[in-house]
């Protein structure tokens, strides 16, 4: 068991908005803090708006994967212009021709599989793709939607989260608007 200190909420101020978030042991001794922007539109809003703006110009499609990125990657396009498809995390019975990837998140700690419907196969295929999240934690659910995209015939020219988490080199390379700590206690 952490330390109550450790689970006091976390202040975030994500384009101009203030956010208290809680804070997790998701594993004994490590602690998140945990953005959930699910019926928080203010939150939403503000930060696709932030995003977008950011947005490469060469993007011609947004991807996102279920569940709590869909408002996000939703006010993106609609703020962008671009179109957005959502990548499921289990096979729907309309879904024909679907392809899928597995992928670990640090969220469920348990493999998943994310699946594209065929239909989506047709829409992303030629096209230059950003890949958007809420939170890019270990990059794991952004490389299984990376193999996806390219099977379907598409090309990812980067991500876009709100924050990325913990020390990762390679979170230089994701437009974000923010990183969230990690907590280790021993």
């Amino acid at each position: 068991m952490v330390s109550p200190e450790l689970l006091t909420p976390y202040t975030v101020e994500l384009a101009g908005v203030v956010r208290q978030l809680p804070r997790v042991e998701i594993a004994p001794g490590v602690v998140i803090a945990i953005l959930n922007i699910l019926g928080d539109t203010e939150l939403t809003e503000a930060v696709a708006q932030a995003l977008v703006e950011r947005i490469p110009e060469e993007a011609e499609m947004l991807v996102t994967a279920e569940a709590k990125s869909i408002p996000l990657a939703y006010a993106m396009s609609v703020k962008s212009g671009l179109p957005y498809t959502v990548l499921r995390k289990s096979r729907k019975p309309y879904m024909t021709g679907a392809i899928s990837a597995e992928v670990i998140s640090i969220t469920t700690g348990k493999p998943q599989t994310l699946w594209m419907d065929g239909r989506d196969i047709a829409r992303v295929q030629g096209k230059k793709v950003l890949f958007v999240d809420d939170v890019i934690s270990t990059g794991s659910t952004y490389e299984g939607a990376k193999k996806l995209i390219e099977k379907a015939g598409g090309a990812v020219i980067g991500a876009a989260a709100i924050m990325t988490e913990g020390d990762n080199p390679n979170w230089e390379r994701v437009i974000a608007l923010g990183n969230l700590p990690l907590w280790l206690e021993k």
